[in-house]
C-alpha cells in the first residue's frame, strides 16, 4: 500500500481536520479569557459563531466539486464531520442569542421572530433543516432512509441560501462581506450543474 494511499491521508487527515475546526472556538475562548474580545462580548461571540457556521457551510459545499475537479474520491469521507461542526458553530450561535443576548425570555424570543426577517431566516435555517440534516447523519439513518436520505440532505443548500440571507439583512450599512458569502455559494451552487447545462447558457458560436 502506498504511503499516500486515500485509506492512509483519511485516517490521519480526521484528527486534522477536527483540531483545524475546534480552532476558531479556542481563538474565540482565549479572546475572552484575555480580555480581547471587545467592548460588546455578546455581539462578538454571536458574530463570531455565526461567521464560523457559515464558513464552515460553505467548505462543506465545496466537498463535492472539489472532489469533481480534483477526483479524489476521499475528500467525501471528511463531508460529514464537516457538516457536523457547521451544525456545532450553529448551536453556540443560537445559545449565545437565546442565553446571553435574550436569557430565555420567550416572549422576546417570539417577537424578534416574527418581527425581524433575519431571525426568522436564521430560526428556519437552524430548527427545520440543520436540526433534522444532523440527527440523520449517523450511518444507522443513512442505511434506514436509503435514496430518500440523499433526497433529505440536499436541503443543505437551503440553509447556505437562509444563512447568507440571515447576514444580509442583518448588515446594516455594509455589505460587503455578507455579498462575498453570496457570491461564493452561488459559484459552488453553479458548479453543481452538469457541465452541458452550464455550456448551454453559453452564447451560440456563429457559423
Amino acid at each position: 500500500m502506498s504511503s499516500y494511499s486515500p485509506e492512509r491521508i483519511v485516517r490521519y487527515g480526521k484528527p486534522l481536520v477536527f483540531c483545524l475546526c475546534l480552532a476558531p472556538l479556542a481563538l474565540l475562548v482565549y479572546r475572552g479569557a484575555s480580555g480581547a474580545i471587545g467592548p460588546n462580548p455578546v455581539e462578538a461571540v454571536t458574530h463570531f459563531t455565526g461567521d464560523w457556521t457559515l464558513r464552515i457551510l460553505l467548505i462543506t459545499l465545496a466537498v463535492t466539486p472539489l472532489r469533481r475537479i480534483t477526483g479524489m474520491g476521499w475528500l467525501l469521507r471528511f463531508r460529514r464531520m464537516l457538516g457536523l461542526f457547521a451544525f456545532f458553530y450553529a448551536c453556540l450561535h443560537l445559545l449565545t442569542y437565546l442565553w446571553l443576548d435574550q436569557f430565555f425570555a420567550l416572549g422576546a424570543i417570539l417577537e424578534d421572530i416574527v418581527q425581524r426577517p433575519y431571525i426568522t431566516a436564521g430560526f428556519a435555517a437552524f430548527l427545520l433543516i440543520m436540526v433534522p440534516l444532523a440527527v440523520t447523519s449517523t450511518k444507522g439513518m443513512v442505511r434506514r432512509l436509503g435514496k430518500r436520505w440523499r433526497t433529505l440532505h440536499r436541503a443543505v443548500y437551503a440553509i447556505a441560501v437562509l444563512g447568507v440571507l440571515h447576514f444580509l439583512w442583518l448588515a446594516k450599512a455594509d455589505i460587503t462581506e455578507p455579498a462575498i458569502y453570496g457570491l461564493a455559494l452561488s459559484l459552488l451552487l453553479l458548479s453543481r450543474l452538469p457541465f452541458n447545462q452550464l455550456t448551454n447558457w453559453l452564447p451560440a458560436r456563429s457559423a
